[in-house]
């Protein structure tokens, strides 16, 4: 897998990178939206760079001007509800893009500290030949991540694969790495050392869910 941790170079995004996690700036979820959404223009923006290009000539006002245009089919699938703001981000890049939503979540029996993804929502156009990008804004584990791409085999193979985040723990990049092919490319914010025995990326910024919309009910 080709890995592009943005933070290490420092940029803009680290300011987007700190507001979200910082504790007090958080309180604001119109500005955690936004600030999701930047990264996403951000790692949209980054993720261009490797798409195919082919040359395409126009007319303006006062003659002919060639450009190099992007050619893939994108289909951008993001996981529901934290996904959301990153998506934005994502389309306000790729806006000629197909979409795809998809639920996850993690399910926990008897043991509060174990659990499965749940996937019981999707809804997703053809994927045969085309670039998917796979976001979800916390690669925790990496099973969501996962569990959401199997769902979306039997839509057809795609061309290329991009998992997209904006914060993953080490055990999470190295699960996804093991688990997809060589060929996929994750584009990621930044990366934390650890998670916590609950599976929370630590030191992270809690639950992105939650702070984009309010506390969800537990079921």
């Amino acid at each position: 897998m080709h890995i592009h941790h943005l933070a290490k170079t420092p940029s803009i995004l680290n300011t987007f990178l700190l507001e979200i996690r910082d504790e007090t700036i958080q309180k604001d979820r119109m500005r955690f939206r936004r600030n999701i959404e930047r990264i996403g223009e951000v790692l949209g923006y980054e993720l261009s760079k490797s798409l195919s290009f082919n040359l395409q000539t126009i007319n303006t006002p006062l003659g002919k001007h060639n450009n190099k245009i992007y050619n893939n089919e994108i289909v951008l699938c993001s996981i529901l509800r934290a996904g959301v703001p990153l998506h934005n981000g994502l389309l306000n890049y790729f806006d000629s893009a197909e979409n795809a939503f998809i639920s996850a979540y993690r399910h926990h029996k008897d043991n509060p500290q174990s659990f499965e993804i749940v996937v019981e929502y999707l809804a997703c156009p053809k994927l045969e030949n085309k670039t998917l990008i796979l976001a979800d804004p916390m690669l925790a584990t990496g099973q969501s991540m996962l569990a959401t791409f199997e769902a979306l085999k039997p839509f057809g193979k795609p061309q290329e694969i991009h998992l997209v985040s904006v914060i993953g723990a080490k055990e999470g990049v190295e699960f996804v790495s093991q688990n997809f092919d060589d060929n996929t490319h994750l584009w990621i914010a930044d990366i934390d050392e650890t998670l916590n025995s609950k599976g929370y990326i630590i030191p992270g910024l809690g639950d992105a869910g939650d702070l984009a919309y309010g506390q969800k009910l537990q079921h």
